[in-house]
């Protein structure tokens, strides 16, 4: 599961990132539900394969793989449409998933979760979900983005 190529990243605010919830909620939704639903059908094609290997299954078999290679290919096709929504799928099971924000002139991450209302957390690029503080810490601290992406050239050119 990939989330497409090279972008510019967006940077969002806090209400930039709730004004875009409704869509991404429908998104992640369908992610973890395909994901679940993958991952089960995946360990009952292995079980088939394991349990019997003549050739009365072999057609069935070949028919599962198929069905589930086009389903993944729909799952890449929903992460990628969270990538051009410019947010960052971290967990396809419990539906975690990152906007890049600006605290205190930095990258950071607001962070919400299949089960939540709105955004309510935020987090350093490198701490991950077990680092999450509350949003209100912020609320003065996030700029409002003129242009939405981040214009300003990487230090780590990749020229």
């Amino acid at each position: 599961m990939r989330g497409g190529g090279e972008q510019p990243r967006q940077l969002f605010t806090v209400e930039e990132a709730n004004q875009r919830l409704p869509l991404v909620k429908v998104i992640v939704k369908d992610i973890v539900t395909l994901f679940t639903d993958l991952h089960d059908r995946k360990e009952r094609l292995t079980e088939l394969r394991n349990r019997s290997e003549q050739s009365e299954y072999r057609d069935e078999v070949e028919a599962m793989e198929a069905d589930l290679e086009a389903d993944i290919g729909t799952l890449d096709n929903f992460v990628a449409e969270l990538a051009n929504l410019g947010v960052e799928l971290k967990d396809p099971v419990s539906g975690l998933v990152d906007f890049r924000t600006l605290v205190d002139g930095r990258e950071a991450y607001l962070c919400w979760k299949l089960e939540e209302d709105e955004i309510g957390w935020w987090h350093e690029l490198d701490t991950g979900v077990a680092g999450r503080r509350p949003v209100s810490e912020l609320q003065e601290a996030v700029p409002t983005p003129s242009s939405g992406s981040l214009d300003a050239p990487n230090d780590s050119d990749a020229s």
